[in-house]
């Protein structure tokens, strides 16, 4: 079990909704941390793991040019929006 404080206006925010739904907030508050980690789980750990692995120098990379080619692409392909 995890204890939470929160600032008082989101406080606030929650029992209010918890009030007018007549469901506890504990209810929301579990909700709200399965939406937020369904949505960024995986990118966190990923964040995580590139992390440690610059931390520790074992980051591999591959450059851009031999990634196009691999694919058959060129860099026209490429969205310019993403360079």
């Amino acid at each position: 079990m995890a204890g939470v404080r929160l600032p008082e206006n989101l406080e606030e925010r929650l029992k209010d909704l918890a009030t007018k739904t007549h469901r506890p907030k504990s209810y929301y508050l579990k909700e709200a941390l399965e939406a937020y980690l369904d949505e960024y789980e995986e990118d966190l750990k990923a964040v995580a793991e590139y992390e440690e692995q610059v931390k520790k120098g074992t980051l591999e990379s591959i450059p851009l040019k031999d990634l196009l080619k691999k694919y058959g692409l060129n860099e026209k392909d490429l969205d310019s929006e993403v360079l």
